[in-house]
Formats: C-alpha cells, sequence, structure tokens
C-alpha cells in the first residue's frame, strides 16, 4: 500500500497559537514587544532558526550568531515547556489518519520542527501511534525543502509515496523529491493555491482519503 507523508504544522495541527505564546515570552526576555499572533504565523514552515532569524529581522535586531543562537534557546524553553497547550488538529484529522491507516498506508512525519516536541505534540493530541516514522527538523544535516528529509521518511516506510502539506516550502520538497503533492489550503501557505505544485487541493480531511484513491488509480 502507498506510503503516505504528512507536514505537521499547519497541515495536521494549528500550531500557530504555541508557537506565538513561546516567541512572546523569549521578546519579554529580551526586552521587546510581542509580536502579533499573525505575524509570527507567516513566519513558520523553515524551523526553529530561521523562525528567530524572522524574529530578529522583525524587531530591527542586529545580525548577530551569538544573540540568535540565544534568543533560539529561548524561544525552544518556552516551547518545550508547552508545545501543546494551545495546539488542536485540524477538524477531521484524527479520523483522516485511523482511515488512512486501517487501509495499511504506512503513514509517516516530515517536518522542520524539532523532532522532541513534534513527538510530544503528537502525544498530546493522541496521534502518535499512527505514525511508522517521524522526521524532525533536526533528524538530519537538511531541512526541507531540501528533499533529504522526506525521502529519509519514506524510505522508513519502504519506498515513495504521497506527500501531504500545506505550504511552499512543503510543494517545493515535494518537487524536488519527485513525489505527488496534496496540498491543504487552510494552512501557513502565503501563495495562491495556482501558483503552488500541487497535484491536488482540499480544504477538508475528510476529502482526504478520496484523493489518496484517486492518485493509486490514476498511477
Amino acid at each position: 500500500m502507498t506510503p503516505i507523508v504528512f507536514d505537521l504544522d499547519g497541515t495536521l495541527i494549528d500550531s500557530a497559537p504555541d508557537i506565538h505564546a513561546a516567541a512572546a515570552k523569549m521578546q519579554a526576555e529580551a526586552g521587546l514587544a510581542p509580536l502579533g499572533l499573525a505575524r509570527i504565523r507567516s513566519f513558520i514552515g523553515n524551523g526553529v532558526p530561521v523562525l528567530v532569524e524572522r524574529i530578529m529581522a522583525a524587531q530591527d535586531l542586529p545580525s548577530d550568531p551569538e544573540l540568535h543562537d540565544a534568543l533560539t534557546a529561548r524561544f525552544l524553553a518556552h516551547y518545550d515547556a508547552a508545545p501543546a497547550a494551545l495546539t488542536r488538529p485540524y477538524p477531521h484529522v484524527p479520523a483522516m489518519l485511523a482511515e488512512l491507516a486501517a487501509a495499511g498506508h504506512p503513514l509517516g512525519l516530515c517536518t522542520n520542527k524539532p523532532v522532541g516536541p513534534s513527538r510530544a505534540i503528537l502525544a498530546a493530541l493522541g496521534l502518535g501511534e499512527v505514525f511508522a516514522a517521524v522526521t524532525g527538523g533536526d533528524s538530519l544535516p537538511l531541512r526541507k525543502p531540501d528533499p533529504m528529509p522526506l525521502c529519509a521518511t519514506f524510505a522508513a516506510l519502504g519506498g515513495k509515496g504521497i506527500y501531504v502539506g500545506d505550504s511552499e516550502v512543503d510543494a517545493a520538497t515535494a518537487g524536488a523529491a519527485q513525489v505527488p503533492f496534496l496540498l491543504f489550503t487552510e494552512g501557513y501557505r502565503k501563495t495562491p493555491v495556482d501558483e503552488l505544485r500541487h497535484d491536488a487541493a482540499f480544504a477538508d480531511f475528510s476529502a482526504l482519503p478520496g484523493l489518496v484513491r484517486a492518485l493509486r488509480k490514476a498511477a
């Protein structure tokens, strides 16, 4: 059965409120006014180091590696302490995952979020047991959109299959890995849907199993 790999933030879960809360605490410790939720949401997708870089740029802070490392450490300390306090799955995600797993699809997760909080969130939301492979942003030397993490996740599942994500990073990753891409349109995407490479787009996870069946039939 076809392996299916998912992105996490903005795809399976809306994690922006917890990321915003950790960022606000980090900024307060640095004597900075916190940025709004929408601004922080727009920074999500390329991993924690890039998130912190974007926050620093938005606050007109100098590009100082030592400051970046210090702020990253403080963000992670706050985020790791409560990664799932406000985070919730998008509607129909648990039922969709259960349906795909029951149909025999090996399921994996490939995210730029560090693997520790990723696993903690999955466990807190009761989603962890369905995933046979989890690759985080700190699992390998390279992060998405490089295809290495996605290809490694598929390899752990037994071969390439379908990737599901929500963003420009995910579309580019699927293209680099040369796998079909299903685009969830209600996540953290900033580019119009028709400008992103995708094989199908959907706004409701109850539609995903049908799209998977259609892709397999057309293959």
